[in-house]
């Protein structure tokens, strides 16, 4: 089978999609055949020659660097299919599978998800909707408040909202009512880009301009004084009729985050190598590691994920509250990253999950494309 390897994209995470991809990309079965495409920053798209793949495989340490050769730019045709979906140098190249490993904007939000729907391949991880409503914190809180899961309370600000001085005083009211220390951060990032903790109203004013240079719409939170605990999911409960597998909804986990810094922010998740302690599993009695674990895949049917996600909850400190944070359908896979160590730890090796993730997505295509479209 020939994967689709794309990494790299347009969002704030893109240096930390090179590493998870080099990961993944070492732990794809040798039965299966690895084209790599890498996007850059301003989103052009090219095939990495050979040479790259083997570079990663012979270093543990080494990550994808791109290599811009415009004779190896990639074109997408819509409706190609695996055969014909994409075409470099004026070839086409079949595709059995593409492997996102896209985090953040433009890769998670259910932009190029939608995309391969559109040339008619098979995709590791969620739907274009599932996408789109889980990279949108405001969206996944409302759906999972729905669906009875307890989420952080807070606020949703709009940047037009902030044009509006006797709004923007309410809102700071409103924020003060929930109570400081407050969370502050961007609706559509990842990896903690753009938030911070805001301790008093000074720093709240601070926080929010920064979270609007990120998105266009923020979220004021309590900064619940939390245990931070992460659970892995995969599966499809939409289509799993008993005969796939790697359809059937698993938990793994959960773990938990010891932080050494402030809060679990981008350099405690991706730099600072001491940045956290990694629990797994999480200090807790076995009666609320089954809670969680039940939790976390509620979440993931409620929101018709599949695939693959990574479930976020806190527990209160103070209160011994459960609440579920958020969710990110396209998890780190670094040498630090939680979704697989827990997989790992729970029996699911990277090796064995990356044929489970690659399974899943064919299932999943093969399903839909048996239904109709038109008459």
């Amino acid at each position: 089978m020939r994967i689709a390897l794309l990494y790299g994209g347009k969002s704030g995470e893109h240096e930390i999609s090179l590493v998870s991809a080099s990961a993944i990309a070492r732990n794809i079965s040798g039965e299966n055949e690895i084209v790599l495409i890498a996007i850059t920053k301003d989103g052009r798209w090219f095939m990495q020659p050979e040479t790259e793949l083997s570079r990663i495989k012979a270093d543990e340490k080494a990550k994808f660097e791109i290599i811009e050769d415009e004779s190896q730019a990639v074109s997408v045709i819509p409706g190609g299919g695996t055969k014909s979906a994409f075409s470099v140098g004026g070839r086409t190249i079949a595709i059995d599978c593409a492997f996102p490993v896209l985090h953040g904007t433009y890769g998670e939000d259910g932009t190029i998800q939608g995309l391969f729907e559109m040339v008619n391949i098979p995709y590791v991880g969620c739907s274009t909707l599932a996408s789109a409503i889980t990279m949108d914190k405001e969206k996944t809180k409302s759906a999972l408040a729905q669906a009875g899961i307890p989420v952080v309370p807070g606020i949703c600000v709009r940047r037009s909202d902030i044009a509006d001085s006797k709004r923007y005083d309410e809102i700071l009211e409103e924020a003060g009512k929930i109570g400081y220390p407050l969370f502050v951060k961007p609706c559509s990032a990842g990896s903690s880009d753009g938030a911070s903790k805001a301790d008093d109203l000074r720093h709240l004013n601070g926080a929010i301009i920064e979270a609007f240079n990120w998105d266009d719409k923020i979220l004021i939170e309590k900064a619940v004084n939390a245990r931070e605990i992460e659970c892995s999911v995969t599966g499809n409960p939409t289509t799993d009729d008993g005969r796939c597998a790697a359809e059937k909804l698993t938990a793994y986990g959960p773990g938990e985050i010891v932080p050494k810094h402030v809060f679990y922010d981008y350099d405690a998740k991706y730099n600072d190598p001491d940045g956290a302690d990694l629990l797994i599993p999480a200090n807790l009695p076995d009666a609320r590691l089954e809670e969680i674990r039940t939790l976390a895949k509620k979440a993931f049917a409620a929101l018709d994920l599949c695939g693959l996600s990574r479930v976020d909850f806190f527990i209160d400190r103070d209160t011994d509250a459960l609440y579920l944070n958020e969710i990110n359908t396209i998890p780190g896979f670094t040498s630090i990253s939680m979704f697989p160590k827990m997989c790992e730890k729970f029996g699911l090796g990277f090796t064995a999950l990356t044929t489970l993730l690659i399974d899943e997505a064919i299932a999943r295509f093969n399903t839909t494309r048996n239904l109709k479209t038109s008459r």
